[in-house]
């Protein structure tokens, strides 16, 4: 299982948020770049990147610290926030990217999904965000009727490489992921699945990687700037 360190992008400055919200936002790092440098240093083997003003933006707003962490780190990046139509995937995935995360536009566009998965096999994830069950979209300001699990099984033949599912109200809480929710979903599917939100332990870590079926990864933020989790320590115990 792959743990993602995650880079969330605001203002410019790699900050983390409480439970989606902007304006409980607490700033680790005003050089994103040299986060995530520090973070493949510690022996990441993916990065996980965040544009916050993108998603409520529905365009990319932290272009530049993006394309400055691609250009200091070898490890290959997944992106998300404002990537809503194929010009926009194309152009990150021009600029090195290895994988664009689609959110609101797989509720919204389905179709755009479909195509993009087509046009660049293995270089498009969804993200699926939810509150108890249900999809949020636009940076999560909007809640719709979609469940997680059915709009999970409208992409089960489209070649997306991931789905990234996010409980929503346990993101940047620290009080662990909803691993019930997110190992139902995975066996629900056959398309691989990262856990998302909550992340805040070594044990966390484990009860995803034990939950009773495989998951690609979990992407883990906060307990990493805060320190409740030691990545290098956990990239030993997953590999173990």
């Amino acid at each position: 299982m792959i743990l993602y360190p995650a880079i969330d992008l605001k203002d410019g400055q790699a900050v983390r948020l409480l439970r989606g919200e902007m304006d409980k936002a607490t700033v680790f790092n005003d050089d994103p770049a040299a986060q995530a440098r520090a973070f493949v240093e510690a022996g990441c083997q993916w990065l996980h990147l965040v544009d916050l003003n993108g998603a409520f933006a529905g365009t990319p707003v932290n272009a530049a610290p993006v394309e400055a962490i691609l250009e200091a780190c070898e490890v290959p990046a997944q992106l998300g926030g404002g990537i809503r139509d194929m010009a926009t995937i194309e152009a990150w995935l021009d600029k090195g990217l290895a994988r664009v995360i689609l959110g609101t536009v797989a509720v919204e566009d389905p179709a755009l999904v479909r195509e993009a998965a087509r046009a660049f096999p293995g270089r498009v994830a969804v993200g699926i965000d939810a509150r108890k069950g249900r999809v949020a979209t636009k940076g999560w300001a909007e809640e719709t009727d979609v469940e997680a699990t059915e709009l999970a099984r409208s992409f089960e033949d489209a070649g997306v490489a991931a789905i990234i599912y996010t409980d929503i109200d346990r993101d940047g809480a620290m009080q662990g992921p909803n691993v019930p929710a997110t190992a139902a979903l995975a066996r629900a599917v056959s398309i691989p699945v990262i856990a998302s939100g909550g992340v805040s332990s070594l044990d966390d870590l484990i009860a995803l990687r034990d939950c009773g079926v495989a998951l690609d990864g979990a992407i883990s933020g906060r307990a990493l700037y805060d320190g409740a989790l030691d990545l290098g320590e956990a990239l030993a115990s997953l590999r173990d």
